[in-house]
């Protein structure tokens, strides 16, 4: 993984920097396993973020926003009573283990001095968030619990021991020299970079593989010049934060990986670069869990109403032989004097063919000439009332197949906060049932939040993330001569820039946006059509989020995830 022990070191480092002798003024806890710590230092405010996520685990100042639920959890609630309005006295790194130690001192409510420590293991499924009192080394708390039953070396429980994570007997890869990597290594035996990995403490594979690669040709020589070199630049903190893109594959790591190739952007500091990498992804894993039988009623709906369509026009093309029918019965009826009743059919000339060629007719035995004439007719009628309803139905199932669509690319880019709004919207309209809520209700005015971004010539843009945030923003929020967007013949969502005469600059991010938040995301030269507000119109009894518009106009975009969060951190920097 990238947050190895080496990029924990640089970390912990920025995050001292940054913190060391701030106040601790609130904690909040938005996500099962991650905390925002509000530190006072240096004359602003800093947003640490601790995660013991499985697979994003991560400890960084954060300019994102997370939204808090409305009760926190206890384990936030314990952090309140023993952090809040305590000093950071240090931070530091447990050797070269994944392992940051957050130093606090301040008042009990005895008002009495108090040591504490919060310590931060970030070790994949295994990571933590742990509270101890530094007199007694006792655990006061941590985020996940460990009992015997889970790990025999150690408890992680409220009033055991603190117990550090198992030690590695590895050598610190920013004291040795090339004789120490010389003296580690076994160069018959292949396999150099896993055993850089095995030998030296903080080494991940993407930082031994980069050794090897600068290396060139890997012998007694060669590498182990270059991976003290590659040490030296760690360890005298020529750090450039960046982000490799190989592939469709990303990595990140706080100086340059020349093996990986591909396309690199650099960050002023480790924290940005995190905030850049982990843009959505920790959410969007939430959203899925919290989302997944959403998603699979959503996928089972569109597919159902994808086979109905296929049914319909089956019987629409059915029912347009429904002339073949009145032809039958026509015949028959001039032909009645030739016919008996339990015949199985009768050749008839068709008078409407100029040849005079004849026709077969198959005929009902159980009926007489007369009823099996009728019987053709019945068909016919039936046949041409039916081509109207099987047309509407084949219309509305059509609609539905696109309201499906639209939710499911709502998903892909939906909060926390999204996916309530979307599971309520699909209990209103009936497709759900609608569930006793336990707890705080809801107030019936409340207004849906919309997501605001600002441009580079300061207009700000709103963005509807669902259908009920879609109906506020272009129905009710937006003025009438404010610019909407919306991407062409593609399900996304609805976007407007609070100006009436914006410059081509803000037109195009504001379709960078609509294009990031709609199904074509992952595509090139995106249609988005804007127009103004009030040619916008939503028909009497659609869809929610659906509307029509006019005197469009259209312009091609490519999606940027990058353009996309600067635009959001500006906004987040404005409020």
């Amino acid at each position: 993984m990238s947050f190895d022990g080496l990029f924990t070191k640089a970390m912990t480092e920025e995050l001292c920097s940054a913190i060391k002798g701030g106040r601790i003024n609130k904690i909040h806890q938005p996500y099962k396993n991650e905390l925002i710590l509000v530190i006072r230092a240096g004359g602003k405010n800093h947003k640490l973020l601790l995660s013991a996520h499985p697979s994003y685990a991560r400890a960084q100042i954060t300019l994102e926003n997370y939204e808090n639920p409305k009760e926190p959890p206890m384990f936030c609630m314990l952090l309140r009573k023993h952090l809040e309005g305590y000093v950071v006295e240090d931070v530091y790194q447990t050797g070269m283990d994944r392992v940051i130690v957050l130093e606090v001192k301040g008042r009990n409510e005895l008002g009495d001095i108090s040591h504490k420590q919060l310590i931060v293991e970030i070790m994949g499924r295994h990571s933590n968030i742990i509270l101890v009192d530094k007199s007694r080394n006792m655990i006061l708390d941590s985020i996940k619990h460990v009992s015997h039953a889970v790990s025999s070396y150690r408890t992680v429980l409220p009033g055991h021991e603190y117990i550090q994570p198992p030690a590695q007997d590895k050598a610190n890869p920013l004291t040795a020299d090339e004789n120490d990597v010389q003296r580690r290594l076994d160069f018959n035996a292949g396999q150099l970079d896993k055993q850089l990995v095995a030998q030296f403490a903080g080494i991940s594979p993407l930082v031994a593989k980069e050794a090897v690669h600068r290396a060139g040709i890997a012998n007694r020589v060669t590498l182990p010049a270059a991976f003290i070199k590659l040490m030296e630049t760690i360890r005298l903190k020529n750090y450039e934060p960046v982000i490799i893109r190989h592939g469709s594959k990303e990595a990140f790591y706080m100086i340059t990986l020349a093996h990986l190739g591909g396309e690199a952007r650099q960050f002023d500091t480790l924290s940005s670069m995190l905030d850049r990498y982990y843009f959505g992804k920790a959410e969007r894993d939430r959203v899925k869990q919290q989302g997944n039988d959403l998603e699979r009623f959503i996928a089972n709906e569109i597919d159902k109403n994808k086979k109905k369509i296929i049914k319909l026009e089956n019987t629409l093309a059915e029912s347009e032989k429904s002339d073949q029918h009145q032809l039958y019965g026509e015949l028959l009826t001039a032909n009645l004097y030739a016919m008996n009743k339990g015949m199985k059919e009768i050749e008839v000339t068709n008078y409407y063919d100029e040849s005079g060629a004849t026709v077969t007719i198959p005929l009902d035995t159980r009926l007489n000439p007369s009823e099996n004439a009728q019987k053709y007719f019945s068909r016919y009628q039936k046949a041409k009332n039916a081509i109207g309803i099987v047309q509407d139905q084949i219309h509305r199932a059509n609609l539905e197949v696109i309201y499906f669509e639209g939710l499911l690319q709502q998903l892909n880019s939906a909060s926390p906060r999204d996916i309530e709004e979307i599971r309520e919207e699909l209990q209103d309209e009936g497709y759900l049932k609608q569930k006793q809520r336990r707890g705080m209700k809801k107030p019936a005015n409340e207004k849906p939040k919309l997501e605001s971004y600002f441009s580079s010539d300061g207009d700000e843009i709103l963005v509807g993330k669902n259908n009920k945030q879609n109906d506020y923003l272009t129905n009710k929020f937006a003025r009438r001569d404010d610019i909407w967007f919306h991407t062409k013949d593609i399900p996304g969502s609805h976007v407007v820039i609070r100006n009436e005469n914006p410059s081509e600059q803000t037109i195009k991010e504001a379709a960078m946006i609509a294009a990031y938040f709609s199904k074509a995301k992952d595509s090139s030269s995106v249609p988005v059509d804007f127009t103004k507000v009030r040619h916008v119109k939503k028909p009497s009894g659609s869809k929610p989020g659906f509307v029509i518009y006019e005197n469009q106009q259209t312009v091609y975009v490519t999606p940027d995830a990058d353009v996309v969060i600067r635009l959001k951190e500006a906004a987040a920097e404005v409020k």
